[in-house]
Formats: structure tokens, C-alpha cells, sequence
């Protein structure tokens, strides 16, 4: 396993890998960017089948996390950190308190918050081994847990593409399927249903789908079904790489827009989307509620702030579908070319500064 010779290298900055015997931390800490800022990106732990899947999700997140914030126009850069276990049985105070130690080891250059497997209990015990983290509760101020927002800026681009799509403004009647009723699904379903919108779900843990048909009154559609259910509308909000070739023939909505990141198992598969005429809604544009809110946190500057800010990404998501339509291109590319020419004008000014 090289990093260099990985499919999913981008010329990133940085790469670590940490070990810890005594608590068994096994982990990757990727900066891709910090041309616009430090690194920011949540911590996520997953029981990769091996290291090489492991490298491929931390780059391949670490990347779409610098396109997030440079589209969201936020100061930061792109990062991300993965550790190697199973969360319901490796998931330890002595695992988590060496992971903060790995995270400050690299002085600041990356700020870990929240992701799969890792919630806000799970960072505060990081957190008494660095300051380099984010989304922790603070008394009488923004904290916590950004999940919410990350959901309502999904939530407002399944508006947008809706109405680009199928004219109308309201969610009245548009049916939903989500992949996945984590915290973020689990927010969103909240947001859909009290829209009227009607929402199928699903996902590989039973308490989820419970509280989801208990709070929200969701349907449930099994897991092996979810991608294919014919809707309006499918918001894959859980892991990554879900939509492929295989997938992608097999999926009956009109519309992809949700929260996991990295969605698309391959360039190859945003223009597949194209081909079949189903609009994509690039994940790390509608997604990025969770890194707005955590500038916000450490800002302090407020939940309204936070919510304003948010409520850009719909106005992002309309101008990148109004250019990729002009041009006869995926969303995706769209997005993808907006993003790097922020970096290389920031790049630019920093050059010009130096001088």
C-alpha cells in the first residue's frame, strides 16, 4: 500500500498514519488542502476491511472536504481522519483520548468534529488531549453536535432540485426515499415530513429506522431495496461510493440529492447520472451545513448567523445547476471546476502577498 500510487491521491499536503499499542488506535489523519485555512474535517470509525480502504476514504473525503469549504466560503481547508475498528465494540475513552493526542500531534494544521461513529461524547474525550477539535456543547453558546444543520442544507437542496426539476416550490407530495437514518437522515426525515413531503427509509441499525418511524412517521423500505424504490427524490445519506455502475442503472427517482459524502464511486459514474437524466445534486455543495456550522461554533458568532449562512447553499446549488445546464454537463463537473478556481485564486493572492 502506497499513498502516492493511490487512485485517490490529489496532491495532498499531508498524510499520517498513527498507532497506539496500548489502547489498539489504528488511524489516518489527511490534509489534502490548506490553501484557504486549516484543515477541517470530521473523525470517522469504520471497520475498514483492510488499510488500502481505509487510505482510499480518507483521501477521497479529505478532498471533497476542501471543495465543501472552499464552495461554502469558509476559511478552511480540507481534511479528514479515519480510524480502524468497529465502533460498537473498539470505541474505547483510552482509544479516543490517544486519537486526540495524534490529532494535536500535528499542531493545528487539522481540526477534527464529528462523523460516522463518532458523535459529540466521543470528541469531547479527544478533547482532553487537544484543542484542535470542534462541535462540543459549550454552556449559553453555540455547540454541539452539527448534524442538524448538515441535514437542512440537504434539506434545502432537495428544494432546489426539486423546483428546478419539477417546477414546483413546495415539497407537498414528493416522495423521499433516505438512505441511511443516522443523525443527519434522522434530521432530515424531520425536515422532509413536516413539509408533507412522503418519506421512505432505511438503514442496517433497527433503533434508527424505530425512532425515525416513531418521530416522524417514516416508511420503511428494506435495505437491499432503498436505492432502487421509485420516488422523486433519493438522498443517500449514508457511507459512500453507493452510486455505481450497477446502481446507478437500477435507480428509479429523478432526482440524487443527500448527505453522505463521496456518493459517487467513480468520476465516470457523474456523467452515468447524466446519461440517464437523473439530476445530481453534488454532495459536497448540499452537504455542507455541518462545516458552516462548525466555523460558526468557533466564531461564536450564533445559530442565526449559523442558519443564514446555511441557507447560501441553495443559492450555490441554483448556479451550478443553471451553468451545468447551459453547458450540457453534470452538476459534478460543474462543481468540481467552480472549487478549483477558488483554490487557485486564493493560491494566486497568497503568491502576490508574498511578495
Amino acid at each position: 500500500m502506497t499513498v502516492f500510487a493511490s487512485e485517490s491521491f490529489d496532491q495532498h499536503e499531508q498524510v499520517v498514519f498513527g498507532h497506539d499499542r496500548s489502547s489498539g488506535l489504528r488511524a489516518v489523519i489527511a490534509i489534502h488542502s490548506t490553501q484557504l485555512g486549516p484543515a477541517v474535517g470530521g473523525c470517522r470509525m469504520y471497520d475498514y476491511a483492510d488499510e488500502a480502504a481505509a487510505l482510499t476514504d480518507v483521501l477521497r473525503l479529505s478532498r471533497g472536504m476542501t471543495y465543501k469549504s472552499a464552495l461554502a466560503g469558509l476559511p478552511f481547508g480540507g481534511g479528514k481522519s479515519v480510524i480502524m475498528g468497529d465502533p460498537s465494540s473498539h470505541r474505547t475513552p483510552a482509544l479516543l483520548r490517544a486519537m486526540g493526542e495524534f490529532i494535536d500531534s500535528l499542531g493545528g494544521r487539522y481540526v477534527a468534529a464529528e462523523d460516522s461513529g463518532i458523535g459529540v461524547a466521543e470528541v469531547a474525550l479527544m478533547a482532553e488531549r487537544t484543542a484542535h477539535v470542534s462541535g462540543l456543547p459549550r454552556a449559553g453558546a453555540h455547540g454541539g453536535d452539527p448534524s442538524p444543520s448538515t441535514a437542512y442544507g440537504v434539506y434545502l437542496g432537495i428544494r432546489t432540485a426539486v423546483e428546478q426539476r419539477l417546477g414546483t416550490d413546495s415539497l407537498a407530495g414528493i416522495s423521499v426515499a433516505i438512505q441511511g437514518l443516522g443523525n443527519v437522515g434522522f434530521h432530515l426525515a424531520g425536515l422532509l415530513a413536516g413539509a408533507g413531503a412522503d418519506v421512505l427509509g432505511a438503514d442496517v441499525c433497527d433503533s434508527n429506522q424505530r425512532r425515525a418511524v416513531d418521530a416522524h412517521g417514516i416508511r420503511l423500505v428494506p435495505v437491499q431495496e432503498i436505492l432502487a424504490v421509485e420516488v422523486d427524490v433519493l438522498a443517500p445519506c449514508a457511507l459512500g461510493a453507493v452510486l455505481n455502475a450497477r446502481s446507478i442503472d437500477g435507480l428509479r427517482a429523478g432526482i440524487v440529492a443527500g448527505a453522505a459524502n463521496n456518493q459517487l464511486a467513480s468520476p465516470a459514474a457523474a456523467d452515468h447520472l447524466l446519461d440517464r437524466g437523473i439530476l445530481y445534486c453534488p454532495d459536497f455543495v448540499i452537504n455542507a451545513g455541518g462545516i458552516i456550522d462548525v466555523f460558526h461554533q468557533r466564531q461564536a458568532s450564533g445559530h442565526e448567523a449559523t442558519r443564514v449562512h446555511v441557507e447560501r447553499i441553495a443559492t450555490t446549488l441554483k448556479e451550478i445547476l443553471y451553468r451545468a445546464d447551459r453547458a450540457g454537463q453534470s452538476p459534478q463537473r460543474v462543481a468540481e471546476a467552480l472549487a478549483a478556481g477558488l483554490l487557485l485564486e486564493a493560491s494566486a493572492q497568497r503568491q502576490i502577498a508574498a511578495f
